[in-house]
């Protein structure tokens, strides 16, 4: 059974910064490229950042510039440190594989994010 938990949301400032961590277990963590997305209230879910086995990354480009996407295979853990955060930034953040691997896998609880002043 594969388990992710999503960590670090909080209330920040606009400017501020939040870094979200990711554990999975239960899968073979290296193999897999990994993503952060977010949802927003009354909106899809997006995805704002990935990272693949080998360390590539990715962003859109609403977070480039802004997030940072990382790895340590070793504690099966993937981070995404937010800095310059922004209201429209809000949203729960949810890591995963691919979505066709996620539909296998299953969501997490997500973590909130909320850029306010």
């Amino acid at each position: 059974q594969v388990l992710v938990v999503e960590s670090g949301g909080g209330l920040v400032q606009p400017g501020g910064s939040l870094r979200l961590s990711c554990v999975v277990s239960g899968i073979t963590f290296r193999l897999y490229a990994m993503n952060w997305y977010r949802q927003a209230p009354g909106k899809q879910r997006e995805m704002v950042a990935r990272i693949r086995s080998a360390g590539i990354t990715n962003y859109a480009d609403s977070v480039k510039g802004r997030f940072t996407i990382s790895r340590d295979n070793t504690k099966n853990t993937m981070y995404l440190q937010m800095n310059n955060l922004q209201p429209g930034d809000t949203a729960v953040y949810f890591c995963n594989a691919d979505e066709s691997v996620a539909r296998t896998w299953g969501w997490g609880q997500g973590t909130q994010v909320t850029v306010s002043s």
